[in-house]
């Protein structure tokens, strides 16, 4: 499929007009999105994500169609598990909950333009060295073996390399201040949190890039697919992040389907590299008669691999239970944190959550309701919650609720 320079500067023009359109309009003022606002947004990006693939699809062919949608699909499941990660930085850095948007969206951007530059170095690689298969096939393989291996790493991600380094060159306050990145502190320019935390999530945003651009590579080597595929499946991000946070910790298989996912596109690749082989090593240097895995097939194995893992995760009582415990504990520590919202409103929604997961705790039996009582960090921070929310009550700053199961009776 040829796209003249006319589309490609139109496409690039309309991407990044949606990201200002989002600053301007969503992001710059500070502010917490209600769960029917990040449904509608959620739904419109992915809405004009599948109208552009039925462009594709219409302009280009079933081929380039198929190509398009089973890239831009691997990239959206990658983006999820990614939300984890931006999870676990916000919550280590406590990132006041108005400015998560701001944070969120420079790092789509960020991530945009980093992957943007990958893939461009990844075409040019492809086009001068046919090998470059192989290795492309061999890091997702590894990638996939990894993922089945170990869960994120809260401290490597949310404290990595880049952000060590900029707390050595550049003062930092312990507080924020609103949005800012740099303030004054002790007559001092320093910077804040809220520019660590944009440093974080951006240098993992490079990490990200290695697996996800070798996949979409596996999966279509037209330049321009590519990065509509990765461009579309990053914008919304910010939107899907506040409709599914709550739900995160349940996708309990989540990084098995997409473990398994990689390492079929690096067989895919792998076996594309033995089509089209050159390396004198492998068959003197001729190409291996080897089956390649069709576009339909690998769109096939990509949905359905993501439907059984997404719904088994959702029906499992493990992944409830685990979903609760660990939302309870990030609830009662935001509610606990003065600096985390200023908006009265905010934390006694963020109360009434932490009152519905102990409900689903309750709910799930006594296996999973004494498996919570057993953490007795979480069990102190949920009596600090309520004593906290029982004290706001009697100021007449929260309304009364009832007592909670799980927690020890008051001494």
């Amino acid at each position: 499929m040829e796209v003249s320079p006319l589309v490609w500067g139109l496409t690039i023009a309309g991407i990044v007009g949606l990201l200002l359109f989002d600053f301007y309009f969503h992001v710059r003022k500070a502010h917490v999105p209600t769960l029917r606002e990040a449904a509608i947004w959620s739904a419109l990006y992915v809405g004009i994500a599948i109208m552009f693939g039925l462009g594709v699809l219409l302009l280009g062919g079933p081929t380039p169609g198929g190509e398009y949608f089973a890239g831009y699909i691997t990239e959206k499941a990658l983006s999820v598990d990614n939300l984890f990660v931006f999870l676990i930085i916000m919550s280590s850095f406590r990132v006041p909950r108005e400015d998560q948007q701001k944070v969120l969206l420079f790092g789509i951007a960020f991530a945009l333009v980093a992957r943007t530059g990958f893939i461009f170095v990844g075409a040019a690689l492809i086009n001068t060295f046919a090998w470059v298969f192989y290795l492309f096939g061999l890091v997702l393989i590894l990638t996939a073996g990894n993922m089945l291996k170990s869960d994120h790493d809260d401290a490597e991600t949310a404290d990595n390399f880049v952000v060590r380094l900029s707390r050595k060159v550049i003062p930092a306050t312990d507080h924020y201040d609103g949005d800012k990145l740099f303030t004054i502190q002790d007559g001092k320019r320093v910077m804040t949190p809220m520019l660590l935390v944009m440093v974080a999530i951006g240098g993992t945003d490079i990490l990200f890039a290695l697996d996800s651009i070798p996949a979409i590579f596996g999966l279509t080597q037209n330049t321009y697919l590519v990065f509509t595929a990765v461009a579309f499946s990053l914008l919304g991000l910010r939107q899907l992040f506040f409709l599914i946070e709550g739900l995160l910790d349940r996708l309990i298989y989540l990084s098995y389907g997409l473990a398994a996912i990689l390492a079929f596109i690096g067989v895919k690749l792998i076996l594309h590299a033995l089509h089209e082989n050159n390396v004198g090593f492998i068959n003197d240097g001729e190409p291996v008669p080897v089956t390649e895995i069709s576009t339909s097939v690998s769109l096939s194995v990509i949905l359905g691999v993501l439907v059984v893992v997404v719904v088994a995760s959702l029906v499992s009582p493990a992944g409830k239970a685990r979903n609760a415990i660990s939302n309870a504990r990030r609830h009662a520590e935001d509610y606990l944190d003065s600096e985390y919202t200023s908006d009265p409103a905010e934390r006694e929604r963020i109360y009434d959550l932490l009152l519905a997961e102990r409900d689903q705790i309750i709910a799930l039996g006594p296996k999973y309701r004494q498996k919570a009582r057993n953490e007795q960090e979480l069990m102190a921070l949920l009596q600090r919650a309520r004593d906290s929310h029982d004290s706001a009550v009697d100021r007449g700053e929260a309304r009364a609720t009832g007592p909670s199961k799980l927690l020890p009776p008051r001494a």
